[in-house]
């Protein structure tokens, strides 16, 4: 008689895989790629805001900085491929929290106040739903007008052809629906990262109760600078202060 052979098994899924799905579903994993993803985008958006600042020095100094990032060849597009992701995992998590939340406690409370660390109940803490939103529809057109917009061309100070981006800012600026219809979003931004930036660093563990206080404080901060940053350009473009 042959000895027993145990059947191998064939269709084990790999503990990693099992454990990332976990992660994503559960609310806690949620909260963390929430954090991670929306810190992400924080740090995006910073760097991004003092790019645009570089029009304030010159149109040419703009384009430059424009040229130099398009050289970037493949690295730009892996980058732009990741902030694509991070932004649509960023949205549809924060969706499905708000839904929790919401089935959680389906009639909202009448009156709003802050009782402090850790809550910090604010605007920016009630209306992060509808300044992501917001914020997510912006993002649509903002990619059609400047990206995928127009393409003047120009030569750079280096002798090198490349986009005029700097006209093409400078014509949507010196209108008002978008000199001011940016600025207003941009205040939605400042609304969003004011309570988003806290959270996410709390939700990541990254501070301890001594120090939110203090966190809480440098967020709010950088998101006005940002918020402000973006919106000092359409404004000076817009009365007459650049180009």
């Amino acid at each position: 008689m042959g000895s027993a052979i145990a059947p191998r098994k064939t269709s084990e899924q790999p503990q990693s895989a099992n454990r990332l799905v976990r992660l994503y579903q559960s609310s806690i994993g949620k909260k963390l790629i929430t954090g991670v993803t929306g810190l992400g985008l924080a740090i995006f958006g910073l760097v991004h805001m003092l790019g645009n600042l570089t029009l304030l020095a010159s149109p040419e100094a703009y384009n430059e900085y424009a040229y130099h990032l398009e050289q970037w060849g493949l690295l730009l597009y892996a980058i732009e491929l990741i902030l694509l992701t991070f932004v649509i995992f960023h949205a549809l998590l924060g969706i499905q929290i708000y839904l929790g939340k919401l089935k959680a406690r389906p009639v909202g409370y009448q009156t709003y106040t802050s009782t402090g660390a850790p809550s910090l109940q604010s605007l920016s803490s009630r209306t992060m739903i509808l300044s992501g939103l917001g914020l997510g529809v912006f993002l649509v057109f903002h990619l059609m007008a400047f990206k995928f917009g127009p393409y003047y061309s120009t030569v750079l100070a280096n002798g090198s052809a490349g986009r005029d981006l700097a006209r093409l800012v400078l014509e949507k600026f010196q209108t008002p629906q978008y000199a001011f219809g940016y600025s207003a979003v941009m205040i939605l931004l400042g609304l969003h990262l004011r309570h988003g930036l806290w959270s996410a660093l709390q939700s990541l563990g990254a501070m301890s109760a001594g120090a939110k206080p203090l966190i809480y404080s440098l967020g709010t901060g950088l998101a006005i600078a940002i918020a402000a940053g973006f919106i000092g350009l359409p404004l000076a473009v817009y009365f007459g202060l650049v180009g």
